[in-house]
């Protein structure tokens, strides 16, 4: 690897390894909760305006609530392994 910059040659520290990994494992806890609230948020402020759009006979299971809602169901597995006490792979 280049040591431009680091100084340090190929050596990583191991606190920037640290660091970068929490900082990984919160942005993982985030992402279900920020798609959640989009999901509400977008449910009460879109109203009836996103369904006149899409026309008369659109289905309810389009648009955006539903897919943030399915975002956040798929962003579920880092709380899952936090609720069951399971370590990070690391």
């Amino acid at each position: 690897m280049s040591d431009i910059g680091t100084g340090t040659g190929s050596e990583v520290p191991q606190r920037s390894d640290a660091v970068s990994l929490r900082t990984a494992e919160w942005l993982c806890l985030a992402a279900a909760p920020v798609f959640a609230v989009m999901a509400l948020l977008t449910c009460i402020h879109a109203g009836d305006g996103v369904m006149s759009c899409l026309g008369a006979d659109a289905s309810p299971l389009t648009g955006m609530p539903l897919m943030y809602l399915l975002m956040s169901a798929v962003h579920l597995a880092p709380w899952l392994r936090v609720i069951s006490g399971r370590p990070v792979r690391r």
